[in-house]
């Protein structure tokens, strides 16, 4: 893959950075940990501009963010808790569990979408329940682009300071966004014992 990242960046410059950026957030397996600090390390060298990289990389995760953003709008908040009624008792979910979800990200949306863009591993997801949750596309383009302006330049940073060592980012947080990725369904499989314990304690 590095070999590919770097034959990309190097053939297409920005346009090849927004490219793998707007893939990175469509497909989680190809790592912004990797694209951005090697773009980072280019702009070092001279051959591309540090600012002008970091925008690619903001504008291609922006627009890889939009696809999810429309499938969680297409399938809507009703459809959600028709499918939690009809198949979640083995999740221990239901509609009022979508309600309950919902109103916390209207409250909390904008946070959300900023906060989860920095974040390996949820930034591209969180994408789906601003669109079941029918936020405004202009918030959600302008926190998304907020913390992806962040993201993209703390990882191009690093690139450009690393220098040849850009590839210990990826090598470090790599590792970190896995354990991430871990707590969180530990997390969600407690919520779900949590929630199934409830329900036979309300049960006579």
């Amino acid at each position: 893959m590095l070999e590919w990242v770097t034959s990309t960046v190097n053939s297409f410059g920005y346009l090849g950075i927004a490219s793998l950026m707007l893939l990175e957030a469509v497909i989680t397996p190809i790592p912004s940990e990797l694209i951005m600090p090697l773009a980072g390390f280019t702009a070092a060298q001279g051959k591309l501009d540090f600012a002008s990289v970091v925008v690619a990389g903001t504008v291609g995760s922006l627009l890889g963010a939009l696809p999810w953003y429309y499938i969680g709008k297409r399938l809507g908040k009703h459809r959600l808790k028709t499918f939690a009624d009809q198949h979640g008792k083995w999740l221990g979910l239901s509609s009022a569990d979508v309600d309950k979800s919902m109103q916390w990200f209207n409250q909390y949306g904008r946070k959300a979408v900023f906060f989860c863009r920095l974040v390996p591993g949820i930034r591209t997801w969180i994408s789906v329940p601003a669109g079941i949750s029918r936020m405004h596309l202009g918030s959600f383009l302008f926190y998304s682009a907020l913390g992806s302006l962040l993201w993209s330049s703390l990882l191009a940073y690093a690139g450009y300071a690393l220098g040849n060592n850009y590839f210990l980012v990826e090598k470090y947080l790599a590792p970190g966004s896995k354990i991430i990725g871990i707590g969180l369904i530990v997390i969600f499989v407690l919520w779900l014992v949590k929630r199934r314990r409830q329900r036979l304690r309300q049960k006579p």
